[in-house]
């Protein structure tokens, strides 16, 4: 994991990101605390991007492919952020070389392993729990628990369309393309489970939508964060793009916006917290978000509880007499917790963000660079006294973008000694 700030006024943004990175092998992990997330991503324009999350793509550090962009994108200048945004998008979709048919094939395996194993783990669980409340299962009860289980996650997937870039006979090709990979996977993972013809017909179609959509209820945890902020040539102020990315098949991307925000005249100052942004949110809002979330949990108990407690109290009343009664007084509590809810919002809003925002607003370039430092220091800080794994950790790259000025260095980290590489700053410098 990792921690990332964006913060914007009308004068500039900074971004700070920290320098850890989890890497996973055998059931166990490492972390490092020397990993590059914030770059430039343009020499000559006042653009940059940072990443968090899945540190290499389709087995490419990220690194590596911002860096190759870098010099394909050149000199070239878009209008707006939101372009060199897409521009970036469009560089690792619909077949870049970086990424051959064998990593793309070796992805694509790996994913339908993985859901289809998620299946079974799913319906073995179910059939251990009917076994403890039984004691036994007949034939007829696991055929019918393989059925409900694989129909659940059929309609999950079918009630979602495709992300607008990928083409209308995509999940068709992948299947006819990849027959043998899903084929394969459908009959070592479910071995001799009892899979009807639409069963097996579900599968495959299950297995071409997870290249091509994002249902709300599965969330992929091996993603990459990818945020590009600064100016268009035409851009008065700071805007920014994010961006979830999982993987690239059959030469299409599958990814979606996650955020977007700029500075107009409405909007003049704007914090973005990225990846692990509980410590930003409490620095805002005055509360922990966790915190907010069991409050506003037993509050809601509390209020559900306390409908049916005053009801049964009630003697007087017949049965349907007190569910009628309790239908009109869940919807009054409902309202009013309705109202308690708005009101903390109004609280955190007035007391805490707006002041905030309002000084950010104002503050110079400089500042705004310390103050995106501090916010992930505070967020490595907590890692540190705490127990569990120090995610968050190293040195804290900043980096401070405006249109007259362009992308400066703040704080860099090297993993080498400056004054023994002139050599690497002047090839860096060549072209400009």
């Amino acid at each position: 994991m990792t921690a990332e700030i964006a913060i914007m006024n009308k004068e500039a943004i900074a971004l700070a990101s920290d320098s850890a990175v989890t890497m996973l092998g055998e059931s166990r992990q490492k972390i490092f605390t020397s990993a590059n997330k914030l770059f430039a991503l343009s020499k000559f324009h006042p653009v940059g991007i940072m990443v968090y999350g899945n540190a290499i793509f389709m087995d490419v550090p990220w690194e590596t492919i911002i860096k190759i962009y870098r010099k394909d994108l050149g000199k070239k200048k878009f209008d707006t952020l939101e372009k060199y945004a897409h521009n970036f998008i469009e560089f690792l979709d619909n077949g870049n070389t970086l990424f051959p048919d064998s990593v793309q094939e070796e992805y694509i395996r790996d994913s339908i392993y993985s859901y289809f194993n998620f299946i079974k783990d799913t319906i073995i669980n179910k059939v251990h729990l009917k076994i403890d409340e039984k004691g036994k299962i007949t034939k007829e009860e696991t055929n019918q628990i393989i059925s409900e289980i694989i129909e659940r996650h059929y309609e999950n997937w079918g009630k979602k369309a495709n992300i607008p870039s990928i083409p209308k006979r995509y999940n068709k090709n992948i299947i006819i393309k990849y027959k043998k990979i899903i084929d394969e996977a459908i009959k070592k993972v479910f071995e001799k489970a009892p899979l009807s013809i639409n069963h097996i017909n579900q599968l495959k179609k299950i297995a071409s939508s997870l290249f091509s959509k994002f249902p709300e209820a599965i969330q992929n945890i091996d993603i990459s964060g990818v945020v590009i902020a600064g100016f268009g040539e035409r851009d008065t102020f700071p805007s920014l793009e994010s961006f979830h990315l999982e993987g690239i098949a059959n030469n299409k991307l599958k990814y979606k916006n996650y955020k977007s925000a700029k500075i107009d005249f409405t909007v003049s100052a704007s914090i973005i917290p990225f990846a692990q942004r509980e410590m930003v949110d409490t620095f805002m809002e005055g509360i922990d978000p966790d915190y907010r979330i069991i409050e506003e949990s037993y509050l809601s108990q509390i209020f559900n509880n306390y409908a049916g407690i005053v009801i049964e109290s009630m003697r007087k009343y017949d049965d349907k007499e007190r569910k009628k009664l309790k239908e009109k007084l869940m919807i009054v509590t409902n309202e009013i917790l309705k109202d308690i809810n708005k009101k903390f919002e109004n609280y955190r809003e007035e007391k805490h963000i707006r002041p905030v925002t309002s000084v950010v607003s104002m503050l110079p370039k400089d500042e705004l660079a310390a103050m995106a430092e501090a916010l992930v220091s505070l967020t490595s800080f907590k890692r540190k006294v705490t127990m569990g794994s120090e995610t968050v950790g190293g040195p804290i790259d900043v980096a401070v973008i405006s249109k007259g000025d362009g992308f400066v260095w703040i704080k860099r980290k090297h993993y080498f000694k400056a004054e023994l590489n002139p050599q690497f700053f002047a090839n860096y410098y060549k072209e400009i």
